[in-house]
């Protein structure tokens, strides 16, 4: 149990996939600019990472390895990812239209977000079992979104803010990701 706790407090603050690892960035600057978009954007994150976690560490272990497979493990994550993400798709459409308009382009980047292939590598390279693969899966997938959901808290209020000319847009939002990723250092006092 101690084991699987620090696997999850190191996935989500010590090594946060965005802000010490840099994976996922296109979504974490392109989706961060209200605070419910990100908030729907970690909640699909969560999902699919969790899920592509499981799914990836069974399919590794029992089919992947036994066959002496493991050399397609990148092509065979990549396309459980890709499933996933066109059901979180299909369910957005169908079931809440208003988030999967407001995520736009940036859902089905999900397919191609290094944040969760990285997740899925990052378990079989660290050779976790299955539970310990769910775990850091939805541990760094939370990490990432307490990461977007601060940023675009940031940015809401940034809006409001006298910001000189040169640093509009996304200098700003550049400097202030990399603020947080100095602030997120901090964390790493805690192992």
């Amino acid at each position: 149990m101690t084991n699987l706790i620090l696997i999850a407090i190191g996935s989500a603050l010590v090594n946060n996939v965005v802000l010490s690892q840099f994976l996922g960035l296109c979504p974490f600057l392109g989706v961060s600019k209200k605070v419910k978009t990100a908030s729907g954007m970690g909640m699909a994150v969560i999902f699919v990472i969790t899920i592509a976690s499981f799914v990836a560490a069974v399919i590794y272990r029992f089919i992947l390895t036994p066959l002496d497979l493991t050399y397609l493990r990148t092509i065979v994550f990549i396309l459980v990812i890709a499933a996933l993400v066109q059901f979180v798709e299909m369910f957005l459409k169908k079931n809440i239209k208003s988030l999967y308009e407001s995520l736009g382009v940036y859902l089905p980047l999900i397919t191609t977000n290094c944040a969760v292939l990285g997740v899925a590598l990052t378990n079989v390279q660290k050779s976790y079992g299955i539970l310990e693969s769910v775990v850091n899966g939805l541990a760094t997938a939370a990490g990432f979104a307490i990461a977007i959901i601060i940023l675009a808290g940031l940015r809401e209020k940034m809006e409001n803010n006298d910001i000189p000319k040169p640093f509009q847009g996304m200098p700003i939002v550049m400097i202030t990701a990399g603020l947080m990723a100095i602030a997120f250092c901090g964390f790493s006092g805690l192992f």
